[in-house]
C-alpha cells in the first residue's frame, strides 16, 4: 500500500475541514443570537446530552467494536456481510429507539441528573429554576437526534470500510447547515432562539440520515434491518462493545461530572467551556479523529493478516502525523486564544467579557490538545486488534484522575479548573495507552520518535517567538475594526505556520515524518 493511506487521510481531513468550518459558522451564529447567558447554557446542555449518548451508541463504543468485526467478515466471510449488517442495524435500531423514547418522555429526570444545580434551584423556587424547565422542554426536541445519528454512524462505518471516507466525513456538515438555517429562519416564529436551535438539531439529524442512504444503496449495502440479538456477529460485537462502552462511558462520566459542577457555577460557565471546547474540537477533528478514522480499517486488516511490522508502521505514521500537525496547533491556539475568540464570536450577545472568560478555559484546554490527538491514535492500536478491555482499564484510571483534579481545581479556578482537569487527565490517558502497547510489544517509543518530537518542538519554538513578536496587545485588538482583526489574525496564523514549516524543513532528517507507508 503506497500512497493510499495518505490520500485517504487527505480526503477525510478535507471533508472534515469543510464540516468544521461550517461548525464554526454555526457557533458564530449561536454566539450572536444567544451569547453566553442563561439561554445559551440551557440549549448547549440540551444539545450535549444526546451527543453524550451518541458517543456511546454511535461513533464511540459501537464503531470501535463494529469496524473490526465488519472487516473480519469482509476478509473471511464476504457472503455474510449483508446478513451481518441487517442484524446489526435491526438490533441496534430497536435498542436505541427504546432509549430515545425514554429520553423524550423522561426529559425532566435526565436534566435533573445532568444539571442538578438547576434542579435544586427549581425545587427551592429560585429564579435560576427556569433553566431547568426550559432545558426539559428543549431536550424533547434534541433527544431524537440520537436515533438518527446512530444509523448515520452505522452507514458511515460501512462506507469507511469500503474506502468511501469522504461521504461520512462530510455528513456532519449538514447538521451545521441545518442549525444555521433554523437559527435565522425559525427564530422570528418561535420567539426564543434556543428553541429554533433545538429544532435545527432535530432536522439536522434527519437530513444526515437521508443523505447517506443513496450512497449505501449505490454500494449495494442497503439491507432491511432484522432483529438478531443472538446472531454470531452481533454477539461478537456485543462482547467487544461492552468493555468499549465502559471505556467511552469513562469520558462521558467525566463530562457529566464537569456539567454537574458547572451547573453550580456562575451563569455563563457552561457556555464559556462550550465555545472554547468548540475551538479545540476544530484541530482535534481535523487531524486527530480524521487520521484515527483512516488508520482503523488498515490496522484491522494488518492484524488479521498477522503483519505485525506493517501494523507498527501504520501506527507510527499516525503518531508522527498528529505530532507534526497537533503540536503547532496546540501552541498557536494557546498564543492566539483571545484574538480567535474575538474574530469568531465577539458580536451580538457575545461580549468582550465573554472573550476574556472563554480564552482562559481555551488555554487550559489547549494544553491537552496534542495528548487528546495521540489518545485517538493509540486507542486504535487496541480496537483494531479487537482488544477493547485494555483501553477501559486505562480509561477508568484517567477518569478517577479527572475527578480528582476537578475536586481540587474547581473551587479555586471555577470553570477553568474543569478545563485544566480535562487536559491533565488526557495526558494521563495517553501515557497509560502507550504503556499498554509497549507492554504487549505492539509499539514502542524509539530514538527516531524522540528525534521527530524534538524537531517539531524546536520548530514550534521559532513559531512562538514570531507570533509573540507580531501579536498586538489585547487593548489594541479591541480598538480594531472587525476587518482589521480578521486580517491581523490571518497574518499571524500564516506567519506562525510558515515559520514552523521552515523551521522543521531546515532540520535534517525531517523527510521521513510524513513519508507514505509502503
Amino acid at each position: 500500500m503506497s500512497n493510499k493511506l495518505v490520500r485517504s487521510g487527505f480526503v477525510v481531513s478535507s471533508m472534515t475541514l469543510i464540516s468544521r468550518i461550517l461548525g464554526l459558522i454555526r457557533d458564530v451564529v449561536i454566539a450572536h443570537i444567544v451569547g453566553a447567558g442563561a439561554g445559551a447554557d440551557v440549549f448547549l446542555l440540551a444539545n450535549k446530552i444526546p451527543n453524550f449518548l451518541r458517543r456511546l451508541f454511535a461513533e464511540g463504543a459501537f464503531n470501535q467494536a463494529f469496524v473490526p468485526v465488519l472487516t473480519e467478515y469482509q476478509e473471511n466471510k464476504p457472503d455474510e456481510v449483508k446478513l451481518l449488517i441487517a442484524h446489526v442495524s435491526g438490533t441496534l435500531g430497536w435498542v436505541v429507539s427504546g432509549v430515545t423514547l425514554l429520553g423524550v418522555l423522561g426529559s425532566s429526570a435526565v436534566i435533573a441528573l445532568f444539571a442538578n444545580g438547576w434542579f435544586m434551584a427549581y425545587l427551592q423556587g429560585d429564579p435560576q429554576g427556569h433553566k431547568f424547565v426550559l432545558a426539559s422542554f428543549l431536550l424533547k426536541l434534541t433527544f431524537p437526534y440520537l436515533l438518527f445519528i446512530v444509523f448515520v454512524a452505522l452507514m458511515g462505518a460501512i462506507l469507511n470500510t469500503l474506502g468511501k471516507f469522504a461521504i461520512a466525513a462530510f455528513t456532519p456538515a449538514l447538521l451545521n447547515v441545518s442549525m444555521i438555517g433554523c437559527a435565522w429562519l425559525l427564530t422570528p416564529y418561535v420567539g426564543q432562539p434556543e428553541v429554533a436551535l433545538a429544532w435545527g438539531v432535530f432536522i439536522g439529524g434527519l437530513v444526515q440520515l437521508l443523505f447517506q442512504i443513496p450512497f449505501l444503496w449505490r454500494e449495494n449495502m442497503l439491507v432491511r434491518p432484522r432483529w438478531g440479538w443472538f446472531y454470531p456477529g452481533v454477539v461478537k460485537i456485543r462482547q467487544l462493545m461492552l468493555p468499549a462502552l465502559l471505556g467511552v462511558s469513562v469520558s462521558q462520566i467525566n463530562l457529566l461530572f464537569d456539567t454537574i459542577i458547572a451547573s453550580y457555577l456562575v451563569t455563563g460557565s457552561i457556555s464559556w467551556l462550550y465555545y472554547s471546547d468548540r475551538l479545540l474540537e476544530f484541530p482535534l477533528g481535523l487531524f486527530g479523529i480524521a487520521i484515527a478514522t483512516v488508520i482503523l480499517p488498515t490496522l484491522s486488516q494488518r492484524f488479521l493478516r498477522g503483519d505485525g511490522q506493517a501494523f507498527a508502521v501504520t501506527l507510527r505514521w499516525g503518531i508522527y502525523s498528529v505530532t507534526a500537525l497537533g503540536l503547532p496547533a496546540m501552541v498557536g491556539m494557546f498564543l492566539l486564544a483571545k484574538p480567535m475568540l474575538m474574530v469568531l464570536f465577539m458580536r451580538g450577545a457575545f461580549t468582550e467579557v465573554d472573550v476574556q472568560m472563554a480564552s482562559m478555559s481555551l488555554c487550559a484546554y489547549a494544553v491537552g490538545l496534542w495528548s487528546l490527538m495521540v489518545v485517538k491514535i493509540l486507542a486504535t492500536g487496541f480496537f483494531s486488534r479487537q482488544d477493547t478491555k485494555s483501553p477501559v482499564k486505562y480509561g477508568i484510571i484517567a477518569m478517577c484522575t479527572n475527578i480528582f483534579f476537578n475536586a481540587i481545581l474547581a473551587i479555586p479556578f471555577g470553570y477553568v479548573g474543569l478545563a485544566m482537569a480535562t487536559s491533565l487527565s488526557a495526558w494521563v490517558n495517553m501515557l497509560l495507552l502507550y504503556y499498554g502497547l509497549h507492554q504487549q510489544g505492539i509499539y514502542q517509543f524509539s530514538r527516531g520518535c524522540g528525534l521527530v518530537l524534538f524537531k517539531v518542538l524546536l520548530a514550534c519554538l521559532g513559531m512562538v517567538m514570531v507570533i509573540n513578536y507580531f501579536n498586538p496587545s489585547f487593548a489594541l485588538w479591541l480598538s480594531m475594526s472587525f476587518q482589521e482583526r480578521v486580517w491581523r489574525l490571518a497574518i499571524l496564523i500564516t506567519l506562525g505556520a510558515f515559520t514552523f514549516a521552515i523551521g522543521f524543513w531546515l532540520q535534517q532528517g525531517h523527510k521521513h515524518l510524513l513519508k507514505p507507508i509502503s
